[in-house]
């Protein structure tokens, strides 16, 4: 069976990932005056949006990535204390050579092309057709959607006083699948800058649309050489439990 595309490479350059590469900030929809300071709740709302993933445990998601091509849109679920993501991939106005099944680390990827792509993951994935490479750190728009989504989850939260130091901003109300949510920047890879010395600024590289108990709901983030961002939106179905990695992976 051949291998999809997007096994075999990415067509634009990664802009943000774990890497803790920076991007432009992007703009929110929803009413909005004017960008301004954190008031205090909504920086303690901002400081713990991914340790709420982490305590839920895992959330559902639906990641849209932007191409030339057209977009790639996987449906599926991150488990945020096992960091491992399991989905499905569909193109969208585009052909389906890059359909299929992905599942997803910090550091490697498991994809498994199909003919007839499901609308969703099965609860059991196959044991055998699988491709195992590593995670891009640069070249892929899809792998820095998928390192940016795995990294919106923390075992513990953020420090609320640093985060508006650090130029994260209050931009605008927006509604979620009918929830109210204030969207704030902040910064995009801080776990990469607390663990390898990273010096850059990331404020302002990802917007994030949070509910008024700290819960995310989106999030937006710009890339490099695409003129939309990726968008990764939660709760969009249900969630499912995110399977073992398959272990016939082939080279």
């Amino acid at each position: 069976m051949p291998k999809a595309r997007w096994y075999i490479a990415g067509s634009c350059v990664m802009a943000l990932a774990a890497a803790g590469v920076t991007a432009a900030a992007v703009s929110g929809s929803g009413s909005s005056s004017r960008t301004r300071a954190l008031t205090s709740d909504e920086a303690n709302r901002l400081a713990i949006t991914r340790f709420r993933n982490y305590e839920a445990g895992g959330r559902a998601v639906t990641i849209t990535v932007p191409g030339t091509a057209g977009d790639l849109v996987l449906t599926g679920s991150i488990d945020y204390r096992a960091k491992l993501g399991y989905g499905v991939v569909h193109g969208t106005g585009r052909d389906t050579s890059s359909d299929g099944l992905i599942e997803w680390t910090a550091s490697s990827v498991l994809v498994d092309p199909m003919p007839s792509t499901p609308a969703a993951a099965p609860a059991t994935p196959p044991t055998t057709g699988w491709f195992s490479r590593p995670l891009q750190q640069t070249g892929s728009s899809l792998d820095s959607a998928l390192a940016i989504t795995l990294n919106l989850g923390s075992d513990r939260p953020d420090n609320a006083q640093l985060l508006p130091q650090n130029g994260a901003m209050w931009v605008g109300h927006d509604q979620v699948a009918g929830r109210q949510t204030d969207i704030m920047t902040g910064p995009a890879a801080r776990d990469t800058a607390e663990t390898t010395g990273t010096a850059a600024t990331t404020a302002g590289t990802v917007r994030y649309w949070i509910g008024a108990d700290g819960t995310m709901y989106r999030v937006q983030a710009a890339l490099a050489s695409e003129s939309q961002p990726a968008v990764i939106d939660f709760d969009t179905q249900k969630y499912s439990a995110v399977p073992p990695t398959p272990a016939a992976a082939q080279g």
